[in-house]
């Protein structure tokens, strides 16, 4: 082992072992050196079997196979960040129930250790000569190219909306954001009374479900201190639908009106206006009809899209900006050597860790294959999760497909509030995402599916 590899795995166990409010040196430290022997300072030209473009859930996923099928080397990561955040955990600090330092770890340590990683962002793509080039003006040829850039935030697309999020003890939070994602339960905290207004924005989102779990949270929190009789709770959504399931939306209607919670469909947040605690909406079914909300407290999605970077390269992308892949083997329907994977992927699925879980194995074997000159035969059929959070001990797990059928994994009825699925929420997914999903080892519940339809205890 050299003493470069034996630095590296000594400040990894370091990193890992210590607490995250101390270990930020350590954090940066593990990251310049992963960067440094991945990357060196005077090359600028590097050449890749598979390059991944996105270190996120779906990106460390398939390279973690992928290096693993592939040997050392073989596979060069550009990622920029220095965190790797488990995002489905946001709604949950934003109640109160983890805390943020819980909810990432460095870069460094998720990633495979058998591949090469750039901390750069890909600024430009070159699908005809194969070649990416980053922000540190590295050219990468690839013989294989996985996109796995997520999605972008656009708070700055709502006039308004920044400056509202930055106020000290302001009336604005967001889950959405790490940057954000701690002051809604400084919001919760301060709100004794009026209108307390959660969005929707008109755009693809990721984890569409989020937005109305930390509706449904912050109703209780309300609840719970005795506040809940002087505060109005409303939820003003893009969507035409409470959700996007008709299994699960039924579910959800009951409970809203129980709550007592007010839902605006085809309502979509144009402008905040912090200093007299108005926001502005319009009305999607009639576009020049706006109406002022005041609030006490504003949670707000911001409106999303692919990153720009990628938007940019219209050969790749679709009209909306996303991978224009085929939505069953995750191939570029023009690049046979692009695939794409995760929230930047132009099929029509629910943007989800889950998704990008169940796709992970169907993008690893087509890649494969196609390496090996071989037909792409592994189909992905949209399986997408959502477990909706509904309280500080509820949550329905909704699980469904492309067509928006449902596809559950459970053999009890899954459209029922339950304490059991807000633990596995809670709980035993993180585990399953760090210890099992970036390893390469979880494919989604398609084979657990299997094993507990043989059980069935009153599912409908």
């Amino acid at each position: 082992m050299s003493v470069l590899q034996m630095i590296s795995l000594k400040l990894s166990r370091m990193s890992r072992n210590c607490a995250t409010g101390s270990n930020s040196t350590i954090i940066s430290l593990y990251a310049a050196l992963r960067k440094f022997s991945a990357a060196p300072v005077l090359a600028d030209k590097h050449e890749c079997q598979v390059l991944v473009v996105g270190g996120g859930a779906g990106g460390c996923a398939v390279a973690a196979k992928l290096s693993r099928k592939l040997g050392p080397d073989k596979v060069i990561i550009v990622e920029p960040a220095d965190r790797h955040y488990y995002q489905p955990m946001f709604t949950l600090i934003g109640g109160g129930m983890k805390r943020l330092e819980q909810s990432f770890k460095p870069t460094a340590s998720v990633l495979p250790k058998d591949v090469k990683w750039l901390q750069e962002k890909a600024e430009q793509f070159d699908p005809k000569n194969n070649t990416v080039i980053t922000s540190g003006n590295n050219n990468i040829k690839y013989d294989l190219l996985l996109i796995a850039v997520g999605l972008q935030l656009n708070y700055d697309k709502i006039p308004g909306l920044v400056e509202a999020l930055t106020i000290p003890n302001g009336k604005v939070c967001s889950i959405y954001s790490p940057k954000y994602v701690e002051n809604t339960l400084e919001c919760l905290r301060q709100t004794e009374n009026g209108n307390a207004v959660f969005t929707f924005p008109a755009s693809p989102v990721k984890c569409p479900g989020a937005p109305q779990k930390i509706m449904y949270i912050s109703e209780h929190y309300f609840r719970k201190l005795n506040k809940r009789g002087n505060i109005n709770v409303i939820y003003n959504t893009a969507l035409p639908v409470l959700f996007g399931v008709k299994h699960y939306a039924d579910a959800l209607w009951p409970i809203v009106k129980k709550r007592n919670v007010t839902v605006n469909t085809r309502t979509n947040l144009v402008e905040v206006k912090p200093s007299m605690d108005i926001a502005i909406f319009e009305n999607l079914d009639k576009p020049n009809e706006k109406f002022e909300q005041q609030y006490s407290m504003l949670h707000a999605v911001p409106p999303m899209s692919a990153p720009d970077e990628l938007a940019r390269c219209k050969d790749l992308v679709n009209e909306a900006g996303f991978v224009d892949v085929n939505k069953s083997t995750m191939q570029h329907v023009k690049y046979k050597n692009v695939f794409a994977i995760g929230d930047c992927s132009g099929s029509p699925n629910s943007k989800t860790a889950a998704s990008a879980a169940a796709q992970s194995p169907v993008v690893y074997r087509n890649m494969i294959a196609a390496l090996e000159g071989e037909e792409l035969k592994t189909t992905y059929d949209g399986y997408a999760s959502c477990p909706l959070v509904t309280g500080y001990r509820t949550c329905i797990l909704a699980e469904f497909d492309y067509d928006l059928n449902p596809l559950e994994t459970f053999p009890v009825p899954q459209n029922k509030e339950r304490y059991s699925m807000f633990v596995l929420k809670k709980s035993l997914m993180p585990a399953l995402y760090w210890n099992m999903m970036l390893k390469g080892y979880w494919n989604g519940p398609t084979m657990m599916r299997k094993i507990m339809s043989m059980f069935k205890f009153g599912k409908n």
